[in-house]
């Protein structure tokens, strides 16, 4: 298969969904990490033009541990909107992976980035499939299967399915330690330990799941999705 999550910033994917798609690696699936935003507001001492560089090189630097393509859709943070011209951004992200499965962020989550992120994830999905919509890429082959990662915390979500990643949380881990430029900012924001964090919510998921660790996800019912059928690794 062809998977592809779509994360608000860079280091969203890794803290929510990172221990899933490194399973999807690990068994020979191709995998697409794509941040909707740039990171050009996520720190207290670079320009917004250094730490974007600088979190777009992180980024990239986390894909490649578990040989993901790593996509920027190029938004500034805190500037994803529900308009025309976003909407057709996330389809050309669509169409680059031509995704038999999309993973993002779950529509009640804590952030407006998040939440945005969500809504346009799904408008797009459908609508990257029609060969009319004009882009600078070719309509995407198949509707994609649809999956909400949990939220920070687990707060306002809901569980539908689980993910063992008892195999993969230290890879999760190590994702996660690329992204160096937020591990201050997310201690200093925050107050949050980020291998801590995932480490502590993977082991809540994973008790709920009678396993070691584990995400969590619930899927997007629609038609004509078979929903019979297990998409998750």
């Amino acid at each position: 298969m062809n998977v592809l999550a779509i994360g608000a910033h860079p280091d969203d994917i890794e803290i929510l969904c990172a221990g899933t798609v490194a399973r999807y690696a690990k068994q020979g699936h191709k995998v697409f990490m794509c941040h909707l935003c740039n990171g050009n507001k996520g720190s207290a001492t670079h320009t917004s033009e250094e730490i974007a560089k600088i979190r777009r090189q992180e980024a990239l630097e986390s894909a490649k541990i578990i040989g993901a393509t790593s996509i920027c859709g190029g938004i500034a943070d805190g500037e994803v909107v529900m308009d025309l011209t976003s909407r057709g951004r996330v389809i050309d992200i669509i169409r680059q992976a031509d995704p038999d499965l999309i993973i993002t962020h779950a529509p009640g989550d804590y952030h407006s980035d998040h939440i945005n992120t969500s809504k346009l994830v799904f408008e797009a999905a459908y609508l990257a499939n029609l060969k009319l919509w004009e882009s600078e890429y070719k309509a995407s082959t198949k509707l994609p299967f649809l999956y909400y990662m949990d939220t920070l915390a687990g707060i306002n979500f809901s569980p539908q399915e689980y993910v063992d990643i008892t195999d993969t949380i230290d890879t999760k881990i190590e994702m996660m330690l690329k992204m160096q430029s937020q591990l201050g900012w997310l201690k200093d924001m925050h107050d949050c330990d980020a291998p801590e964090f995932i480490r502590s919510v993977a082991k809540f998921r994973g008790f709920q799941a009678a396993v070691p660790y584990a995400e969590a996800f619930a899927q997007q019912k629609m038609y004509p999705q078979g929903l019979t059928k297990r998409v998750l690794p």
